[in-house]
């Protein structure tokens, strides 16, 4: 056995020193800093991919329901001052949109002047569009804009039960949606002729009588192309209400399971899906334009 040999033979095993255990106040340092690498993560991910948005009102009904929770997609058609929170972003218009612009159909949320909240309604009119309603139908660039009776349904209205008639929605494009009437003569049913802007979108909820939209130049009106926040993507939680925060043991009964991952976006076809997807970019899963709502 040579020297060396017997140097290591006779050398003793080490096992690898172990560092010492942290002390409470290194404890919460490193708590502190995982907790703040995720808060700059999820704002950075808010800001600029998804921002979460829930449904506070029945105005998008049938496609969105009070308790539905979706991702609004933010590049959808660049960034603006209203992409950012509290519109706190220095920045004149958009950037970074590619030449993306809202399409006819798109749902999006939009920051409303006039109340100061973010509202999500469906885009009706482009720029340089006449819109007005008739009787309960609408007209596009004085072009009625057909809708199919699929038939009479039950749903919750402020409380109680209301019948109302759903139709299916398909404007020039091929875009195609299901919409909500309580009747054709109510105060939204006949309006005055309405021109879009430059640079402004015409929006509609698809409860058409119980929604403040673009119809009520007073409350909402045609809407800037910088104060839209982003695109409706698709809905990744919903609940009935029938459960408080308290109420955990109800939790599982008063989610909506059937609508988590139902996409927001319209159905098109083939041809328009293509030109709809160069425009404002994403991919898009569409739902059955017959589907009851729940």
């Amino acid at each position: 056995m040579t020297e060396n040999m017997k140097k290591d033979a006779a050398a003793p095993e080490t096992t690898p020193e172990k560092a010492p255990p942290l002390n409470a106040r290194e404890e919460w340092t490193e708590f502190l800093k995982t907790a703040f690498i995720a808060v700059i993560l999820a704002l950075v991910i808010r800001t600029f991919l998804y921002e979460p948005f829930n449904i506070p009102s029945s105005s998008m009904k049938p496609t969105l329901e009070i308790g539905d929770y979706l991702f609004v997609y933010k590049p959808a058609y660049g960034y603006s001052r209203y992409s950012f929170p509290f519109g706190m972003a220095p920045i004149d218009g958009r950037v970074m949109d590619d030449g993306k612009l809202p399409a006819r159909g798109d749902v999006v949320v939009f920051f409303n002047e006039h109340t100061n909240v973010n509202f999500i309604k469906r885009v009706i009119g482009l720029p340089g569009d006449t819109i007005q309603v008739i009787d309960g139908q609408l007209y596009l660039n004085r072009k009625l804009v057909p809708r199919e009776t699929v038939g009479l349904k039950e749903v919750e209205e402020g409380g109680q039960k209301t019948v109302l008639n759903q139709y299916i929605q398909t404007l020039p494009e091929g875009a195609m949606f299901n919409i909500y009437e309580e009747s054709d003569n109510g105060p939204l049913d006949n309006t005055e002729e309405y021109v879009v802007p430059p640079e402004h979108y015409f929006m509609m909820g698809d409860n058409r009588d119980n929604s403040q939209d673009s119809r009520v130049q007073s409350a909402v009106g045609y809407v800037p192309l910088a104060n839209i926040v982003g695109r409706a993507s698709f809905i990744f939680f919903s609940t009935n209400g029938k459960a408080s925060l308290a109420e955990f043991w109800k939790w599982p009964w008063a989610i909506r399971y059937g609508r988590i991952f139902d996409d927001v976006e319209p159905i098109r076809p083939p041809a328009e899906d293509k030109k709809a997807e160069e425009k404002t970019s994403g991919t898009s899963l569409v739902k059955d334009a017959h589907a009851a709502s729940p």
